[in-house]
């Protein structure tokens, strides 16, 4: 017997169907928007991923030697892959860029609670475009994507930030601060306790009052955000501001302002983010945890060779988002359904056939035997996979030129004539007949 490897999962039916029924909702929310889909490969070259985040970055990557002699890794993200395709074909891509995809990603890191070693999101970006309206058109699709999905205001919140505003108030202070590890610091503040965080702070170049006189800053609330530009005293962060509020202000004319809460202390860990970003979380705090986040990366592109190419994009987690909706309530109950049963009674393959593919040429979900089983055991399986009608074509039918249908659910049935069914109808069962 072998067992799955650690971090990685089987779906059987029961658990796919739901997971499908997500899948398809978020990605036709994705199409209402013009998103269109695209197709990205599972193994990139590692360098794609160490020459922006380092060689240390290889600890949590399924990397490897190839048998080429290529130092390839899994793809652990999807945004260093779709900077590289719009590199490669910038000048053909009609701008703005809108690209959806949902995909397995791979990382080598601590498995716990809604976060695993293989893993599924969709990734919406939109590239070529620095207006507020895109941030808040993704901020509007991620709003939609969960309200489809049965949720609702009370279910989740949107909390918003600015990375200029956070690094704009770092160099105003008056010390040798390292923006990068301190940012990745605020990133953290959630998950530590204040004295853990204050001490990250320092160790990033701040003093200890200033840590604390930081922390205080971030902590203003929306209608105090001119309190930040009077102590920062820069154009950086007076124009973060100015497009905070300006895509805030866009998220109400789009219908996803009522999600939106400023959150300063939402930092987004990873370093290409470069203006609004936001992340997700559970309003009742049931889950601990951000369920998914997103944001403006307008230097990336330039960074892989391209053009200055502005750029925003989310990217929902199946697995975090399970755990939403399922706290919620909303997780799709979706293990497939049966719409006929085609049974077969003796040598009557050739009709059951013919029947079969009629219906299932008329869109409907049809099954039949294909393991020559006894008429009990094909209606016990025609009731294990909550067949709503089973047409019984047995050589006794036949011999009177008719087939059998059966409601499953009530268990009543009647002969129809075999010219008749499916005859004309789209959906024939057997209240067209009674």
């Amino acid at each position: 017997m072998y067992d799955h490897l650690k971090g990685f999962r089987d779906f059987y039916p029961d658990e796919m169907g739901p997971r499908r029924a997500v899948i398809d909702r978020i990605e036709e929310t994705a199409r209402q928007y013009g998103f269109r889909e695209i197709g990205t490969p599972a193994l990139e070259r590692t360098e794609l991923y160490t020459d922006k985040s380092g060689e240390e970055i290889v600890e949590e990557l399924y990397a490897f030697t190839d048998k080429g002699d290529r130092e390839v890794a899994l793809t652990p993200e999807l945004t260093p892959t779709v900077a590289r395709m719009v590199v490669a074909k910038q000048q053909e891509l009609t701008k703005p860029i809108k690209w959806v995809s949902t995909r397995p990603f791979w990382r080598y890191e601590q498995v716990q609670q809604g976060r695993f070693r293989e893993f599924y999101q969709t990734n919406v970006d939109i590239f070529g475009s620095a207006d507020p309206s895109a941030d808040a058109e993704i901020l509007a699709f991620a709003a939609d994507a969960l309200t489809a999905l049965g949720l609702t205001g009370d279910d989740f919140e949107f909390r918003v930030s600015h990375r200029d505003i956070l690094g704009g108030l770092l160099d105003a202070f008056d010390a040798d601060v390292d923006t990068r590890e301190a940012i990745r610091a605020v990133d953290k503040s959630a998950k530590i306790d204040q004295q853990e965080y204050h001490d990250l702070l320092v160790d990033a170049g701040l003093t200890a009052d200033q840590a604390v006189e930081f922390d205080e800053l971030l902590a203003v609330g929306e209608e105090e955000l001119d309190e930040l530009v009077a102590f920062a005293g820069t154009d950086r962060v007076e124009d973060a501001v100015t497009n905070l509020q300006a895509v805030l202000d866009a998220a109400a004319d789009f219908g996803a302002r009522e999600f939106c809460t400023l959150s300063l202390e939402t930092a987004r860990g990873l370093d290409y983010y470069t203006g609004v970003v936001f992340e997700c979380f559970d309003s009742t705090g049931d889950i601990s945890r951000s369920v998914f986040g997103g944001g403006r990366y307008d230097d990336l592109i330039e960074s892989f060779g391209g053009q200055p190419t502005p750029a925003v994009g989310v990217a929902p987690g199946l697995a975090p988002l399970s755990l939403l909706c399922q706290r919620a309530g909303v997780w799709p109950d979706d293990a497939g359904t049966t719409d006929y049963y085609v049974l077969r009674v003796g040598d009557t393959r050739e009709v059951a056939a013919r029947i079969t593919r009629e219906l299932r040429d008329r869109g409907h979900v049809v099954e039949t035997d294909i393991a020559g089983r006894s008429f009990g055991a094909q209606l016990d399986y025609a009731d294990s996979v909550g067949a709503e009608t089973v047409v019984i074509v047995g050589e006794q039918d036949l011999a009177d030129d008719a087939v059998t249908v059966k409601n499953m659910a009530s268990g009543e049935q009647t002969q129809v004539p075999l010219a008749e069914f499916p005859g004309t109808r789209d959906r024939p069962t057997y209240d067209d007949f009674a």
